[in-house]
């Protein structure tokens, strides 16, 4: 039976389940198709645990971890409020399609809802279809404040 529950990163078996699902994120062509660097593998959970605005959902079929959802909060400046961010959304490859990405967007949905938070924001590659038809489905849309402007994009700049 599939369960979704926040991770006790003081759990050496949950820690080391977040680093898992994140490397197998990370190895998938959508997750950039590289595994995590060694340095990240060693440093992740304490770098998280310092990190008071994370929320680290997991999704279990019974006790073997198959989704992860990686949750930040930030701020609206605009609305004077938290916002969070769901800035990893895995499911091991076998469990897609059976709705888990979606009850770990809900189970995040209701932390921003506890925490106040105005709005819920994410990151979706430009032809992840599959992604974006889901997220849809959720209620999530492009950010648009005027539509002669167009919609936001997602930009970086490596350090």
């Amino acid at each position: 039976m599939i369960h979704i529950k926040l991770t006790d990163l003081s759990n050496p078996q949950q820690a080391s389940s977040v680093v898992e699902l994140l490397d197998q994120y990370a190895r998938h062509p959508m997750g950039g198709g590289e595994a995590l660097s060694e340095f990240t593998r060693l440093n992740l959970i304490p770098a998280l645990k310092n990190r008071k605005e994370c929320s680290i959902i997991a999704a279990y079929d019974d006790d073997q971890a198959i989704g992860l959802c990686n949750c930040f909060e930030a701020f609206s400046t605009f609305a004077c409020k938290p916002l969070l961010n769901i800035h990893d959304l895995f499911v091991v490859e076998a469990y897609r399609k059976r709705g888990v990405a979606r009850q770990m967007m809900l189970f995040a949905e209701d932390i921003a809802r506890k925490k106040g938070c105005c709005k819920m924001t994410l990151e979706v590659l430009n032809n992840n279809e599959a992604a974006k038809k889901s997220y849809r489905a959720a209620g999530y849309k492009p950010y648009q404040l005027d539509e002669k402007f167009g919609s936001a994009e997602f930009w970086q700049k490596s350090l």
